[in-house]
């Protein structure tokens, strides 16, 4: 049975694309015939020319990043859904190693919180205290974190679902130079997210920073979409800033805890 190289359709796109990779891979840099060729030689041109034989192209490097980047999706998917509870996720978290940002990271950054409380906070990428504390919203920026849900009643400290809260980060490692995470590593992060928010069962989720939003929601702007509750996962999303965001402009803070009485109201339905 050959591959399809049917390039009208999606399988024969995609079969073709994998037989270059694994040419590229095998070390092949030029693309000759099935015969020597004496470039010395001028052609007939009284003969009939015989038809060109169809050659595949070399895969330009474009292509094979693409490649490269569907199989560490593709790996994240079956690593994620295999994990049948929280602990296992981290374990195949630790074990992921298409993720070039994992390399410099000191440590992973899963969650931290009481599993199984009703609202769950997704956070951007962690930076250099949530790396060298190994939990999700440290320092300033997390004393600030804590402040303001402990205004509304909440907190990672509560060992009751109903009071507690549970928060991890888009993705597990720091970023080199406190970069924004881009869309491959988001898109390689998100099926871990996605079983993660799965396995802690919130009953609301909050999305906090643009790359949350990204995940979630399909759109970065937070300072737009903020405000305003969406839908992922068949769970309730609120946008709001991030701590960080806060402390270097206080005067939303009057917005944020606008967006926090709106969750409140949520949990008392």
């Amino acid at each position: 049975m050959g591959i399809d190289m049917d390039m009208s359709t999606p399988e024969g796109w995609h079969a073709a694309l994998a037989a270059l990779a694994w040419q590229v891979d095998l070390g092949v840099t030029e693309v000759i015939g099935d015969a020597p060729v004496n470039a010395y030689v001028l052609p007939d041109k009284t003969k009939s020319a015989a038809p060109a034989a169809a050659v595949m192209p070399v895969l330009t490097p474009a292509a094979r990043a693409e490649a490269e980047a569907g199989q560490s999706v593709a790996a994240a998917k079956i690593a994620a859904a295999a994990a049948g509870s929280v602990e296992a996720l981290r374990e195949a978290l630790a074990a992921y190693d298409y993720c070039e940002v994992k390399r410099g990271a000191r440590n992973l950054v899963f969650a931290g919180g009481r599993i199984g409380a009703r609202v769950l906070v997704l956070g951007e990428a962690p930076g250099r205290e949530e790396d060298l504390e190994g939990r999700p919203f440290a320092g300033q920026a997390g004393q600030l974190f804590d402040a303001m849900f402990a205004a509304i009643g909440l907190s990672r400290e509560s060992p009751d679902t109903a009071t507690g809260l549970y928060a991890l980060c888009v993705m597990p490692w720091r970023p080199p130079g406190e970069r924004e995470p881009t869309a491959e590593e988001l898109a390689m992060m998100r099926p871990f997210v996605e079983r993660h928010i799965e396995l802690a069962a919130p009953d609301l989720i909050v999305a906090m920073g643009n790359a949350p939003c990204a995940m979630l929601l399909g759109a970065k702007a937070v300072l737009r979409l903020r405000g305003n509750w969406g839908e992922a996962l068949g769970k309730p999303v609120m946008p709001m800033v991030t701590p960080r965001h806060l402390l270097r402009n206080t005067a939303q803070k009057r917005e944020a805890w606008a967006d926090l009485l709106a969750i409140k109201a949520r949990l008392a339905r």
